[in-house]
């Protein structure tokens, strides 16, 4: 069979399903932006989103949906050559809807099925917007901007043949008409290899410090060091942590940029606004911020951990939680509803009010002074990802049965 994916930062969430589609012999052709990844057996098409003539002036409100209606002109220019001069006749097409590049598609391959990979779905309330008091906004504009927001992806749920989404609560965000056709499968994580790994050690070079399991070491990760993910209640919680355990070090991973929220007024990184705004209340020397790291070393950050944080709005769960939980880690994570679908507090990790400093500090604190008692949480949760979200026995199966399905 052949199939079409496409994924403006191919292979993206489509990695684990395109190497399984080639290894059972599918014709695997991809469509992806300037940054798309090849890889082995695909055939990968990149377009440029950039039109010839410039990107036209448009409404400031207009702006994200012209963003997005460029993509499409660019996907479906790209997809009509690739149909009328290389033959292209997919039986399905697996795409993800979040920048427009699907809204052609229906057009150029109308009685071929799509599988829209739905990710998140904007709400104008009970989501990622307005959750934070301290980033809130009152406006009206804003909040018809984000109304506007939404048109493209409820142009796409109106063309809906089926749609994948790999948490329940993010498949709740769909608007109700339209989720009964959207079935809840997550990318799968590769649980033999993001696995518990005895004589796992972490070196910080510059720090000249090494550390291993028994450590009172703490980990935080996030792609981008923003609020989106607690990032500002995770260094506000550190001054308390601090003066709790005298020795406790803490690793945090990420960029200095935004991957989802808004920057900071002034300009500078949410990095350096915490940094000052805590100056003379933090030793340093105890707090280490490494920047991106490949993921073997995140994943054996994980196993040496005494306890790893998440936090993050109600929005998109991030992988690094299911692979801190695959590698044993003990978990303390945000009450908020897609980290409460997957840890159960006092089960297979600990939960605390996201906007709770105190009561973070000292649930850390509690899980550094009693490791061994703690234990029992970490093997529980490496036991939830290989049972609900394992890469080869849970989600490919099930992924490929859908495809199957659909065409």
């Amino acid at each position: 069979m052949q199939l079409l994916l496409v994924h403006q930062n191919f292979p993206g969430q489509f990695r684990h399903l395109a190497a399984a589609l080639v290894e059972r012999g599918d014709q695997v052709v991809a469509i992806g932006g300037p940054t798309a990844s090849a890889m082995p057996g695909v055939q990968l098409e990149r377009y440029d989103p950039r039109p010839l003539r410039g990107v036209p002036d448009c409404h400031p409100w207009a702006a994200d949906f012209q963003t997005k209606l460029l993509r499409a002109e660019a996907v479906g220019r790209l997809l009509e050559r690739l149909i009328r001069q290389d033959n292209l006749r997919p039986d399905l097409v697996v795409g993800h809807p979040g920048w427009g590049e699907l809204l052609a598609v229906k057009d150029l391959l109308p009685r071929v099925p799509v599988l829209q990979y739905v990710e998140f779905s904007y709400l104008l309330e009970g989501g990622d917007v307005g959750f934070d008091p301290e980033f809130s906004s009152s406006s009206w504009t804003d909040a018809t901007q984000l109304r506007l927001k939404r048109a493209p992806q409820l142009l796409g749920f109106h063309d809906l043949d089926w749609g994948l989404a790999p948490t329940h609560w993010q498949a709740s965000t769909v608007r109700a008409p339209f989720r009964d056709r959207i079935s809840v499968i997550h990318d799968g994580i590769d649980s033999r290899q993001v696995a518990p790994r005895a004589g796992s050690r972490i070196h910080l070079e510059k720090a000249g410090l090494h550390f291993q399991p028994g450590d009172e070491l703490v980990s935080f990760v996030a792609r981008s060091l923003e609020p989106y993910r607690g990032f500002n209640v995770f260094m506000r919680m550190l001054p308390q942590l601090q003066a709790l355990r005298l020795h406790a070090h803490v690793v945090i991973v990420g960029q200095e940029g935004v991957s989802y929220g808004s920057p900071s007024a002034d300009g500078r990184s949410w990095k350096q606004v915490l940094l000052d705004e805590l100056e003379g209340q933090l030793d340093l020397r105890r707090v280490h911020f490494v920047g991106r790291v490949p993921h073997p070393v995140l994943h054996d950050l994980f196993r040496v951990v005494a306890c790893h944080v998440y936090l993050t709005y109600p929005f998109v769960l991030s992988w690094s939680l299911l692979e801190a939980m695959a590698c044993g880690a003990v978990v303390i994570g945000s009450a908020t509803p897609p980290v409460q679908e997957v840890i159960r507090h006092g089960d297979n990790g600990l939960l605390v009010d996201f906007f709770d400093i105190q009561a973070l500090a000292e649930q850390v604190a509690s899980v550094l002074a009693d490791r061994a008692g703690h234990r029992p949480l970490a093997d529980q949760a490496r036991r939830t990802v290989v049972a609900d979200y394992d890469r080869d026995t849970v989600s490919l199966p099930k992924q490929l049965a859908l495809v199957d399905s659909l065409i």
